[in-house]
């Protein structure tokens, strides 16, 4: 599909903000610079009444400081103008999704809508000018003999981005350049600014988890999925303050298969765990646990009970929320008979009246015995100990047709994952154990397997 890059208008635009990410951020200068494909047609400039404070690290930044625009127009009083110079016009900005996220939601607050198609100077400058070790807008102008006066103002930033912008019109190739970015149906135009597109197309369509790297080279987000390319892709398309800053910082990308999503939220939690990324705010503060415990009574009857783990010196088994302690006592009523009374699952005095369970014999209201009844309860304790003592492997599938991933829990304890070739031969728990790539049991992998031993494949050893 061509498309003729001299068909268009263009308004080249800077703002300076308040900085409190995009649904906080309000305009303080905006710049319209107002491109023909010849030369600049209008201009527009303006400091802007944000009608809040700003504050004191913005002013050292930008040198505009609550007096300055006190009597400023509000957003409200130039937006008209603001649509009518960017009417037909492709919207273009260096690293663009900031510029224009924040304008489209000044105009959202305002009952306006505001569409335009987009242009980003950053990518374009990596394809037209290829091979810099920076695309910041100070550092590109520097390297190619841009001048750039009155930094952190908009008229300074918007000026300079528009000469690069008349710089980048006349490139070589910047027909069929400025064509794909123009083309609608271009993924390229949806890549954050620092991004190659050659580092995206290589993440492929498969289960695992996946680093975003700023340009220092640092991970500053972990993500797991089923389909990385897709998810991926899905972190460019939101429009979330969060996700425009991350993206905004996102120079590199590297991935690592799973083969399963089960194995792919295990890595990534050790890795969040390991790395402490910047965005991951998800995992940095493990789940509350709650055990399950025995106790006995001042009648010397046995109860089962829950509670938080805090405290507890010998848990018989631990959950993650209330509602799964409830029914793995409800479980057990069931299975060995017991009372609902005397397993807390229900708090009223006399006998047990519960609407779902009518396994109890009588020790609620003293016709079954102390000592018949503590047995019972002693069986359930006992077999679930030894359910908790065994070892647990979750077969899922491996990262290729010719191999399986493999979970394994032992004692009651996630101890890793790992990944055997489905030729070789494996019978024993020690043939296991040499595959498994050993890792830490915390609160959220406990969790993330037991929560998938009742779905995924499994069995005992």
């Amino acid at each position: 599909m061509y498309i003729n890059k001299s068909l268009f208008l263009y308004t080249i635009i800077d703002i300076e903000t308040t900085g409190n990410g995009i649904k906080g951020n309000k305009i303080t200068e905006i710049a319209v610079f107002k491109f023909d494909g010849a030369q600049v047609v209008d201009e527009f400039t303006s400091l802007v009444n944000p009608q809040c404070p700003i504050p004191q690290f913005i002013t050292g930044l930008t040198g505009i400081d609550d007096r300055m625009v006190q009597n400023a127009p509000t957003f409200y009083e130039i937006a008209r103008h603001i649509l009518e110079l960017t009417e037909n016009c492709i919207f273009v900005a260096h690293a663009v999704n900031f510029d224009y996220g924040v304008i489209r939601e000044e105009f959202r607050q305002i009952g306006m809508d505001f569409t335009r198609k987009k242009l980003c100077t950053v990518r374009l400058s990596r394809k037209l000018i290829p091979g810099l070790h920076s695309y910041s807008l100070g550092k590109l102008c520097s390297s190619v003999g841009i001048p750039l006066k009155d930094r952190h103002r908009a008229r300074g930033d918007a000026h300079a981005t528009m000469l690069l912008f008349q710089k980048l019109w006349s490139s070589p190739n910047a027909e069929t350049v400025f064509a794909t970015f123009l083309n609608a149906r271009n993924q390229e135009a949806t890549l954050p600014p620092h991004l190659p597109k050659t580092v995206f197309d290589r993440i492929p369509p498969k289960p695992g988890i996946y680093y975003f790297k700023n340009n220092k080279g640092e991970i500053i987000y972990v993500g797991k999925a089923i389909n990385l390319k897709k998810r991926v892709l899905g972190h460019f398309y939101d429009k979330s303050a969060k996700e425009v800053q991350l993206c905004n910082e996102t120079a590199h990308i590297d991935f690592e298969l799973s083969g399963s999503e089960l194995v792919a939220l295990l890595m990534e939690s050790a890795e969040i765990k390991r790395l402490f990324p910047k965005y991951n705010r998800a995992q940095k503060r493990g789940p509350k646990q709650y055990a399950i415990f025995e106790y006995e009574d001042r009648n010397g009857i046995l109860h089962l009970a829950y509670n938080l783990k805090k405290g507890i010196p010998r848990p018989l088994k631990i959950f993650y929320n209330p509602t799964d302690c409830r029914a793995f006592l409800e479980e057990i009523c069931r299975t060995f008979a017991l009372c609902p009374k005397y397993c807390h699952l229900l708090e009223t005095p006399g006998a047990c009246s519960h609407h779902e369970l009518d396994s109890c014999e009588g020790i609620c209201t003293s016709t079954e015995s102390v000592i018949s009844y503590n047995k019972k309860v002693k069986d359930a304790i006992a077999q679930t100990r030894q359910q908790v003592s065994k070892a647990h492997i979750i077969k899922e599938k491996g990262r290729n047709p010719n191999e399986s991933a493999v979970v394994l829990i032992s004692e009651g304890m996630y101890r890793g994952y790992g990944f055997i070739d489905d030729q070789i031969n494996i019978s024993t728990l020690e043939d296991i154990e040499a595959f498994i790539i050993p890792q830490k049991n915390t609160l959220e992998t406990q969790r993330i397997v037991e929560s998938m031993l009742s779905k995924a494949e499994s069995f005992v050893l």
